[in-house]
């Protein structure tokens, strides 16, 4: 069965997870190959010297390096009102910043709760204002946020499970126990150049 293209992914990286519930919920077939960050294949950094993931490398040559292109390419070019395009904005930037300053306040040496509470502004739009389905049954912004959400949760999950975010929790939750969920976390041995191929057929 043919493939549409090579993922390089990072099974705990949220920008390869957002991808992967992209590919796996439009049914693309691929080749995944799990790469470590601190020994970055020769492949990877050909294909995008920066050395992130994911990188989606398509059967006909393209590569998509931004985990929103592979979203795109994935689902057609779905659009997106604007309100959701400022939240995905909004979460790939400041919250993403705050997020990181919270997680790990010694390497950046800053204010955890000043930076916790940054976040906490963004969860509450989240909370008010989007529709959020149940069960794997995930919209595109609800691919591209979930990754996020979810880290900046298991921070902290006793101090999150007490905060006014019943929807975002029942949500986290549904999502975490989803087939969809399950399929796109199965663990793959790190790719060489002598692995058999990973291919994620549909």
């Amino acid at each position: 069965m043919s493939t549409q293209g090579i993922l390089y992914s990072f099974r705990r990286c949220p920008y390869a997870m957002r991808t992967r519930f992209a590919l796996y919920s439009a049914k693309i077939n691929h080749e995944h190959r799990e790469v470590q960050l601190k020994n970055k294949p020769m492949e990877l950094l050909t294909l995008n010297p920066k050395g992130t993931v994911p990188v989606f490398h398509l059967s006909n040559g393209d590569v998509l390096k931004e985990s929103m292109d592979i979203i795109f390419y994935a689902l057609s070019s779905p659009q997106l009102s604007k309100m959701e395009s400022e939240l995905i904005e909004e979460n790939d930037t400041t919250f993403k910043s705050s997020l990181d300053r919270y997680k790990y306040p010694t390497k950046y040496g800053q204010d955890h709760i000043e930076h916790r509470d940054i976040c906490e502004a963004f969860l509450v739009k989240l909370e008010n204002n989007l529709t959020l389905h149940k069960d794997g049954d995930m919209s595109l912004i609800e691919m591209a946020l979930f990754p996020f959400v979810r880290q900046f949760a298991n921070v902290d999950l006793d101090w999150f499970n007490t905060r006014p975010y019943p929807k975002l929790r029942e949500w986290l939750q549904s999502v975490e126990s989803s087939e969809l969920y399950q399929q796109i976390m199965k663990k793959y041995s790190t790719w060489t150049t002598t692995s058999d191929p990973v291919n994620i057929n549909f």
